[in-house]
């Protein structure tokens, strides 16, 4: 069993208000109030906790740090190549595709996680 921390619970409730998907650095900081003397390391150790127990989603894009995200039901990602930006891709259900990789797999597909990329729709309009 998993001992009851205020540290943790401050992390989560934090990212629950947060939309822009945040990194540990940007959780640390939003948190330093509540808890001056917390640490990056406790952070970075709360957040693994909270992504192992799937609590969070942990979001990995390929140039930069990852993110943190509170709302854990299927959804999709989209990270702009330019800006950095990392958000929510509101669209219609592709679970199908646990399916088409199940046909080739000799295991069990128990779900994806897809992350988009390209321009988001500021820096689309400077391209």
């Amino acid at each position: 069993m998993i001992k009851h921390s205020k540290q943790r619970d401050s992390i989560l409730a934090f990212l629950m208000t947060r939309k822009d998907h945040p990194t540990a650095e940007m959780v640390y900081q939003g948190v330093r109030d509540e808890f001056p003397n917390i640490s990056l390391a406790t952070v970075y150790r709360n957040l693994a906790l909270l992504s192992e127990m799937g609590e969070i989603q942990k979001i990995t894009a390929s140039d930069g740090p990852d993110r943190f995200d509170a709302d854990v039901r299927p959804h999709n990602h989209f990270s702009c190549r330019h800006c950095g930006c990392l958000i929510d891709l509101p669209m219609e259900s592709i679970s199908y595709i646990d399916d088409i990789a199940g046909r080739s797999f000799p295991g069990t597909i128990e779900g994806h996680s897809v992350l988009f990329t390209g321009l988001c729709p500021e820096c689309a309009k400077q391209a």
